[in-house]
């Protein structure tokens, strides 16, 4: 398990390509825009040069992931000689189905084919190829070279070799997994949304500012970062996104706040529109 591919170059995509490259797997990074592509390539290059300059990574670890690294716009050439492939398109079920449906077309036939989603059903992307036994989610987090976790969801099918194999790579990122049966947000999804959700009905409410609700939950519960932080950080239209389908899948208590869906539909987006619950002009 030496050649990866990722499909997105979006912040989770370039994310799982730096990490990749930095622990010597060869990675193509696929997407079909060519702008994105070349953002992504900007920067894996700033972050890896930010990591040596921090003393976290060396000179030579920085030459040797840019080497690891290839783009492309091209979706075969890009998996075809994968041991392993790595989705990370938006939340969209019709999206993702798309893409594995040609993965399965592409990929060599032992290729393990994983979705970096934080609510969808490996079982039915799975369902849609010829190899449901080597459909697996891997549910990462933003920033992917800081957090420590991988989330593998196994699918109806997915078979225990596959999950083992997910997991050895996980442990060459030097991660640490959780391993979870399928059931719609997962794990961390289900109860981040809740959390999350809830912040923004208080700040609806006035109970207290946004600055406020994050002090509360980092000092008073030892969060690492507030939820409306986090909730910028991933953006607001991921979150509602996430939120839509919950509310679709397990019920009335994950109905998205409706200040939520004011800002998406006003542009706020959190961090990479510079604006959401809070500025970053």
């Amino acid at each position: 398990m030496k050649k990866a591919a990722v499909i997105g170059a979006g912040t989770m995509g370039r994310g799982i390509a730096y990490s990749l490259a930095l622990n010597e797997f060869l990675v193509y990074v696929n997407d079909v825009s060519l702008e994105a592509l070349d953002d992504a390539k900007e920067k894996i290059e700033q972050d890896l040069k930010t990591s040596a300059n921090k003393g976290y990574i060396t000179e030579n670890d920085v030459e040797m992931s840019l080497k690891n690294l290839s783009f492309s716009t091209n979706l075969k050439e890009s998996v075809e000689d994968a041991d392993f492939v790595i989705e990370a398109a938006l939340e969209k079920i019709d999206l993702k189905v798309d893409i594995f449906k040609q993965l399965d077309s592409y990929c060599k036939p032992d290729a393990i084919l994983a979705t970096n989603t934080s609510t969808m059903s490996p079982t039915e992307i799975g369902a849609h190829t010829s190899r449901p036994d080597k459909v697996v989610a891997m549910h990462f987090f933003n920033p992917v070279h800081k957090m420590k976790l991988i989330e593998v969801i196994r699918g109806l099918d997915t078979s225990d070799a596959t999950v083992e194999t997910v997991k050895e790579i996980a442990s060459k990122l030097k991660k640490e997994t959780a391993e979870v049966n399928e059931f719609p947000g997962f794990v961390t999804s289900r109860m981040n949304c809740l959390i999350g959700n809830e912040a923004m009905n208080l700040l609806m409410e006035g109970v207290a500012s946004a600055e406020d609700i994050d002090k509360a939950m980092k000092l008073g519960l030892n969060h690492p970062m507030g939820p409306l932080e986090l909730a910028d950080l991933v953006g607001l239209d991921t979150r509602l996104r996430n939120m839509e389908y919950l509310h679709k899948t397990l019920g009335e208590k994950y109905r998205p706040c409706p200040l939520l869906i004011k800002y998406v539909k006003a542009g706020r987006l959190g961090k990479k529109s510079k604006s959401g619950f809070y500025s970053y002009e």
